[in-house]
């Protein structure tokens, strides 16, 4: 969020962004919706447009006022941070649902799905199979953006682009598994209680990676552009807060759908 706040040769405007941002996303669910229902995806294409649109310019006007205007002051910072740690906490309310249902639906099965979790006409993946390469992926991309972060402060500027670029590598590999897996799973997201949750609960989650990555490749970018320093880099250090929230839901996911659910 941006704040108005007085500088010595510059003022911070309100920013349109955020609302803009938050009814193009809005927009983008119900036009996901529609087009599962209807397979109209008019709605879909048009809300994605604006979405990613708004964020555009919502990150260009925090990168030009953070790098270019000095306008990131330490209290401007903090505000920052505080956003994001709320919008993590906010992230993590959102998977507790899903996770509270999958618990409801699966430790108390009813009689319509033969009293049995998982249901007798489903066949779950094998956890050791592609959802057990996926959670590898995911904890080496853990180790390289955790190591980038520090070659950044140690001011290794070449290691820390490889091992960013290296953590996009794995996160791009990653939905591209998750891919496959969906295009030969065995059951449907219309297959009752369990298709549904495990559609909407792993398909949520790589939307997160999806997002998660692009803030990768972002901060990749703008450390070639020498924007981020050893002692300037609040963007990239979001980035690597959001990729370890990542990590983690994508390890409660395996162990209770994948393992514990099978």
């Amino acid at each position: 969020m941006k704040m108005l706040i007085n500088h010595p040769f510059h003022l911070v405007n309100p920013s349109p962004w955020p609302i803009i941002t938050s009814v193009s996303t809005m927009n983008l669910m119900v036009g996901l919706l529609k087009w599962s229902q209807t397979m109209n995806s008019d709605l879909l294409l048009l809300s994605f447009m604006s979405t990613s649109i708004a964020s555009y310019q919502w990150w260009r006007d925090i990168v030009r006022e953070g790098t270019f205007q000095g306008m990131h002051t330490l209290q401007v910072q903090s505000s920052l941070k505080l956003g994001m740690i709320t919008f993590i906490l906010s992230e993590i309310l959102f998977f507790t649902s899903f996770f509270w249902g999958y618990f409801h639906a699966s430790l108390s099965p009813s009689m319509e799905i033969g009293s049995s979790w998982p249901p007798t006409s489903i066949i779950p993946f094998n956890p050791l199979s592609m959802p057990l390469l996926n959670t590898m992926i995911l904890l080496c991309s853990g180790m390289t953006i955790t190591w980038s972060h520090f070659n950044l402060l140690k001011n290794n500027i070449m290691t820390t682009q490889n091992n960013l670029m290296m953590t996009f590598l794995l996160g791009l590999y990653f939905t591209i598994i998750q891919s496959y897996e969906y295009y030969q799973a065995p059951f449907s997201l219309s297959d009752g209680i369990y298709g549904s949750v495990f559609f909407m609960m792993t398909g949520f989650h790589g939307i997160h990676v999806i997002i998660g990555t692009w803030f990768i490749i972002i901060s990749w970018i703008r450390i070639m552009k020498n924007h981020l320093t050893k002692t300037h880099h609040l963007g990239f250090e979001m980035s690597a807060w959001y990729w370890h929230f990542v990590d983690v839901v994508w390890l409660f996911l395996f162990l209770s759908i994948y393992w514990w659910g099978k």
